[in-house]
């Protein structure tokens, strides 16, 4: 069992978009996972990874004028996929067609696709809005025969649902570290569930940034679920890792947003094909890139 620090922020007043972008902050000097609390957020980092300096310094350079107050304490010895079960993933069932669970869930209901995923700490279980709406946008494309890039995958599971769904190559690309070995672990797990889809399953998992897209094939479908600062500057970089005619799947930023990524799009010669919300304003975008 791993020893965590949990860190307790306040913040005054709070809204999505600083939590958000403290928690982009946070991950960047090894903060592992995030829980939206009522008045701010609460993170997590392992014992061994906890300096206060990178706190403080944080709190003195975040751009938005807001109070923050913190506090932290020692998590000693949690069995976290016990937490994940007791209080943050459930078994999740999009569009009466994809259930996804963890290893240690017994109790799911049963979907066509079946995807398992032990988070240990990183993004993407399928419970935030911008996942779910991904995963059921991409339940909707053919992908037989395609080739896939997912920029910034986090545990992986819109690759593993792409290379379920027939996928000829799927690329999977992320900048931490250790969602990178989670992404591969739970590819692995995949592989190795017996579930229905999962025999032919092949994810490539890349560690690095959006310039690590110059090395891969370019690709039929693109997706990224990242905030939306970082789409408005690798959106170049994603449309030449991208093939005439081919479909960018966006999602991670809210419904406001939309003007500002349509326009930015526009100049890259990219089409708005469809717009989805969901709840707390968050947004999807599919656009295709005219050939």
């Amino acid at each position: 069992m791993n020893d965590y620090i949990s860190l307790n922020l306040i913040i005054t007043p709070l809204s999505s978009d600083s939590t958000d972008l403290m928690a982009a902050y946070l991950a960047d000097v090894g903060y592992e996972s995030f829980v939206e609390t009522p008045e701010g957020l609460t993170a997590y980092i392992p014992v061994k990874n906890f300096n206060q300096e990178d706190v403080k310094t944080i709190i003195a350079q975040f751009p938005i004028p807001v109070e923050i107050k913190y506090s932290f304490k020692v998590e000693e010895g949690k069995d976290w996929n016990e937490e994940w079960e007791k209080n943050y993933f459930k078994p999740i069932l999009i569009d009466n067609t994809c259930v996804i669970h963890s290893s240690f869930h017994n109790d799911f209901e049963k979907a066509e696709y079946e995807i398992v995923i032990d988070p240990k700490m990183a993004f993407g279980t399928g419970h935030h809005a911008t996942t779910t709406m991904m995963v059921s946008e991409l339940l909707k494309l053919n992908l037989e025969g395609k080739t896939v890039t997912d920029m910034g995958t986090g545990t992986g599971i819109l690759a593993i649902l792409a290379s379920m769904r027939g996928a000829r190559e799927v690329n999977a690309i992320e900048i931490d570290p250790f969602a990178v070995i989670n992404a591969r672990e739970n590819v692995q797990l995949n592989i190795e569930s017996g579930n229905a889809h999962c025999d032919s399953i092949e994810v490539n998992v890349f560690e690095g940034n959006a310039e690590t897209l110059m090395k891969l094939p370019k690709a039929d479908v693109f997706l990224a679920n990242i905030n939306r600062n970082v789409i408005l500057a690798d959106l170049p970089l994603y449309v030449d890792a991208m093939k005439p005619g081919a479909l960018l799947q966006l999602s991670g930023f809210y419904e406001k947003d939309i003007p500002l990524i349509e326009q930015s799009a526009s100049l890259y010669g990219l089409s708005v094909k469809s717009i989805r919300t969901y709840e707390g304003d968050w947004a999807c975008l599919t656009l295709t890139l005219n050939a």
